[in-house]
């Protein structure tokens, strides 16, 4: 009797890592998944918030995927460790705060970490050469097995007959016969490859993973200038992808809900912030984010109105709530949104 082999699978809930799988698994190979939690990639949960998208599908693609395939699925935070690869990574940025070399080496090394624990033999992606243009080139690929750790015990399924021989494939876990050589930026033939296997999957998008974002990159960095270093809380980055941001002055910065289900949330965070509301007119919950004087409360004060019903209304009265301090309130005149120079919006 010969033993049936075990790979681990990193999967992000889209086409290609679902395709791996399914490949490996047609092989007789038990696959179970892996899915990583950084805090970048919360699927649904800014559409989750947003009534303008609420139409969308709210479910985390990953779990959505392991269910299609009846696979087990381990879901891992790796939020604080991530911090490594987001603040200084080895390898540079994308075109934007997206460290998508030092990423994938990372998820790889802690799926290589988990696959000794647990007894399994391989790892598998849905990586597909020429597909990335950081992550996935020819010259990069073999960077990522040998920085993770996994050297030969990676397999990518959807290319692999365009890389070198693995372990798997040496030891005849698999066939490579069956295995593909799939290559570019298309994905008509991973498409074509679903519809054969009979699998409805999410339309591929290019990711979850926010610091992709050009917009939120741009509040990311922000955000370490105006603090002085590059470093985070799971809270800071969580605020950077709801409600308008603006910083009108150096040493502050306003966060102000769009609409109910952002002002509900950012409702969560009120404590933790002087925070504004206008009571005369319907409008947004607006939190500060920064050390501020008078004249910048009332700079605040004023940018509220201006965001709330009583835009053009004369004066707008409008609560304000330092932390730990009793609320008071103002009578402002609301600031005319041609007087806002772009650049404060972040």
């Amino acid at each position: 009797m010969t033993t049936r082999r075990k790979a681990v699978a990193l999967l992000s809930g889209g086409l290609d890592s679902m395709l791996a799988v399914k490949v490996i698994m047609e092989q007789g190979v038990h696959v179970e998944g892996i899915n990583f939690f950084t805090g970048f990639c919360v699927e649904g949960h800014t559409h989750a918030i947003r009534q303008r998208d609420r139409s969308k599908p709210k479910r985390n693609n990953a779990l959505w995927v392991a269910e299609q395939l009846d696979i087990k699925l381990h879901i891992i935070d790796v939020s604080e460790q991530y911090k490594k690869v987001v603040i200084n990574p080895k390898h540079g940025y994308g075109a934007n705060l997206n460290p998508c070399l030092d990423c994938k080496g990372f998820m790889v090394n802690k799926a290589h970490d988990w696959m000794q624990t647990n007894h399994f033999d391989f790892i598998i992606t849905g990586e597909v050469m020429g597909q990335r243009p950081m992550s996935q080139r020819k010259d990069t690929m073999p960077v990522i097995a040998q920085e993770s750790g996994a050297g030969d015990r990676l397999l990518r399924p959807l290319c692999a007959k365009r890389l070198p021989l693995t372990l798997a494939e040496r030891e005849h876990w698999v066939d490579r016969e069956k295995l593909f050589g799939f290559t570019g930026r298309s994905r008509k033939p991973q498409m074509a490859l679903a519809r054969q296997y009979g699998l409805d999957y999410a339309q591929p998008a290019g990711g979850c993973c926010f610091l992709t974002d050009e917009s939120y990159s741009h509040k990311l960095a922000d955000l370490w200038q105006a603090q002085g270093n590059k470093d985070y809380e799971l809270d800071d980055i969580m605020l950077l992808k709801v409600g308008r941001h603006l910083r009108p002055r150096a040493h502050f910065k306003l966060i102000i809900g769009r609409e109910e289900g952002e002002n509900n949330f950012l409702e969560g965070y009120r404590k933790q912030f002087t925070h504004l509301r206008t009571v005369s007119h319907n409008g947004p919950l607006v939190l500060i984010d920064g050390e501020i004087n008078d004249d910048d409360i009332e700079l605040a004060a004023r940018l509220a109105a201006r965001f709330s019903q009583g835009r053009d209304a004369e004066t707008v009265n409008v609560e304000v709530t330092p932390i730990g301090g009793s609320t008071r309130l103002l009578d402002v005149t609301p600031m005319a949104n041609d007087t806002i120079p772009q650049s404060w919006y972040l």
